[in-house]
Parts: structure tokens; sequence; C-alpha cells
């Protein structure tokens, strides 16, 4: 079953096709990729998917609804969660304070001061940094982490949300190359043991292969390849756009 479903979604700023009428489904429980080359779209289509795009043409399907034209913080509350490529927490909170809020947010207390309210979410945010391994630096300032630790904690942020689907925009990025491998762990891990739907765009083509159960390939905004790790690893399509003609 399909948890997400494009149809025919384009979007143009000026004279420049970014996404070019594309047709996708993402199927319940993967761990589904997107690749290509800098400029390919991937950014442009999850920020239509997520609604901070309105597209000019298409449809997006979640869960079997129509939300397309949905703001976004109406469709983070029917179960999609977006991190972003520029990381985006809250710098002069704490680190718990920003898994706090968050669950606060989503709950629909707002910020709230009262300590009663704030209590009631101590265990959930406990819980939530320890999926995402932050639970030690829970008291530091959010502004002060590392670059590895800022998309942890953004990834943290995104599932306090509760989503059933997230939308991670280059997740590794910044990081290094055992922050990465220790990263792309504790995703797969998070992903099977609360049963979410992952889609996410990457560079470091080791982690695509490593995770993805299926990969799409993206180029000047059109899908050109898509398939299973191995497939998308031999198509002649992908080689020439990433290593060139021989």
């Amino acid at each position: 079953m399909a948890i997400l479903e494009i149809k025919g979604l384009k979007k143009s700023f000026g004279g420049l096709t970014a996404v070019a009428g594309i047709d996708l489904k993402v199927q319940n429980g993967q761990i589904h990729s997107i690749i290509g080359p800098n400029g390919a779209g991937k950014t442009t289509l999850f920020n239509l998917i997520s609604g901070y795009y309105p597209c000019d043409g298409g449809q997006v399907f979640f869960k079997g609804r129509d939300i397309t034209g949905l703001p976004p913080q109406k469709i983070v509350k029917i179960g999609m969660g977006r991190s972003f490529q520029v990381t985006n927490i809250f710098p002069k909170l704490s680190v718990f304070e920003n898994i706090q809020a968050t669950i606060l947010y989503r709950s629909g207390k707002g910020l709230s001061l009262f300590s009663d309210v704030k209590r009631l979410v101590q265990e959930e945010s406990k819980e939530v940094l320890s999926m995402v391994e932050l639970i030690e630096q829970a008291t530091e300032m959010a502004g002060i982490l590392s670059a590895g630790d800022r998309k942890r904690l953004e990834l943290g942020i995104v599932l306090a949300t509760k989503p059933d689907l997230l939308l991670l925009d280059e997740p590794t990025c910044g990081m290094s190359p055992g922050e990465t491998t220790n990263t792309i762990e504790m995703i797969k891990k998070i992903a099977q043991e609360k049963s979410l739907t992952v889609l996410f765009t990457e560079h470091k083509m080791d982690v695509v292969f490593s995770i993805s159960s299926h990969i799409t390939v993206m180029n000047f905004g059109a899908i050109i390849a898509a398939g299973k790790p191995d497939d998308i690893r031999t198509n002649e399509k992908v080689q020439k756009i990433y290593f060139g003609e021989r």
C-alpha cells in the first residue's frame, strides 16, 4: 500500500522547470531514497510534498487523502514529519527544551509555562532524546552543538511530532564518516521500531545503497530511473549522470 502518492507534480520558477510532472509512489514501511545531482529538483519536490511550496500542477496524496495545497502545519498534524538541508532547531533553547516544546505544540498546549504541563511530557521528551542518542546533551544549548548533533536534534524534533512518514533532506549533511555511519544505523533502527516510512534525499552514495529498499533518481526535474539498489547501481543512465561518458 502506498502511504504517499504523487501524480503529475509540477513546479517552475520563472522559465526554469524544477519539477517536471513527476509521478511517484512510496510504499508503506519502505526506506525510499531520492538521489540526483545538484539542481535535479529533489529539495523542491520535498517542499511541494510538505506544503512549503504551492505546486503548479498535479496532486499529492498522503494515506489516501488529497493534501495538495494544505499548509505545512496541517500536513504535520496528519502524520508527515520533515527535516531540512539547513538544520531547523531552536538554538537558544536547551536540547531537552527543543523536544519538549515540540511535544507541547503537538498536544495543543503551545509553549505553556505551567510546570504541571511540562512535567507531563518529560518522559516522552527523554524517550525521544534517547532514540536520537542525545540524552547526555539534554541540558546543553542547542546552538552550540556540533553539526552532527544538530542534525540528530532536528531528527528528534521531527520524531516528537509522531509522524507516520519521515521526509529527511540530507540527514547526514556536515557529518564525519563515523557520525554518518551511526546516524544511518540509528535511522534504520528507529524506522523499524516505530514502523515508520522514510523518504530521504542524500548525496553520499554509500549511505543511499546501505539503507534504501527503493531508489528514485532525478535529473533536471524528472525521474530517469527507479528501482531496487542493485538495479540502480547498474543503470546506464544513472552511471552517465554521475560518471559521464566512458
